[in-house]
């Protein structure tokens, strides 16, 4: 029961929008009045500076593995609710309470929810997604390459009480992306970082 209980505030604390908190607080900006017009750590930090978008990174990604925590802590037998509490706060940033039902893309929010659930994935993950970004420039496609590699690594290691969130979440945020996608294709994405030059 405790379980089921904890999803509604499992959304919310996936709602609070760090990076409009952030931005407002330390830069005195609205990010989503500038750059991509988004919340997320990338437009965070375009605007206010880097460690600035490393801050709202962070408390993206703890609000994920606090609501996956927790669950783990009221529910340690659950893998369903574990799964559950995961994705409603990672519905709870891309759709806020806070923010007319609007928010960020949940990549940051995605890495915080598998860092119990699925570790060791993400860190293979992860580790290709930066390489990615280091050698694109592309912020986007490597959060692409992140939620591809996450079911795929969970299929091959026969996590099995994950896969079914992670493809679940790939398609969200693939969703989220999709006029970066568009971008892409055209080559018309503008790069965060300069590429790596060979």
């Amino acid at each position: 029961m405790l379980g089921w209980l904890w999803l509604p505030a499992a959304y919310v604390l996936g709602s609070i929008p760090f990076g409009l908190i952030i931005a407002a607080r330390f830069c005195g900006l609205d990010p989503r009045e500038g750059g991509s017009g988004n919340t997320g750590a990338t437009n965070v930090a375009r605007l206010c500076g880097p460690k600035w978008g490393v801050l709202v990174l962070v408390c993206d990604a703890l609000k994920g593995l606090a609501a996956v925590a927790v669950m783990l802590r009221i529910a340690p037998d659950s893998a369903p609710l574990h799964s559950l509490a995961a994705l409603a706060a990672i519905i709870g940033h891309r759709y806020s309470l806070f923010m007319h039902f609007k928010g960020g893309k949940a990549v940051a929010t995605t890495v915080g929810v598998f860092i119990p659930l699925a570790f060791w994935q993400l860190a293979v993950a992860g580790a290709v997604c930066i390489l990615v970004i280091w050698r694109s420039g592309f912020v986007s496609l490597g959060s692409l390459t992140l939620v591809t590699l996450l079911p795929v690594l969970l299929l091959l290691s026969g996590t099995w009480g994950p896969l079914p969130l992670a493809v679940l979440v790939m398609v969200l945020v693939y969703y989220a992306h999709r006029e970066n996608i568009r971008r892409l294709l055209h080559g018309e994405e503008k790069p965060w970082l300069k590429p790596k030059s060979e």
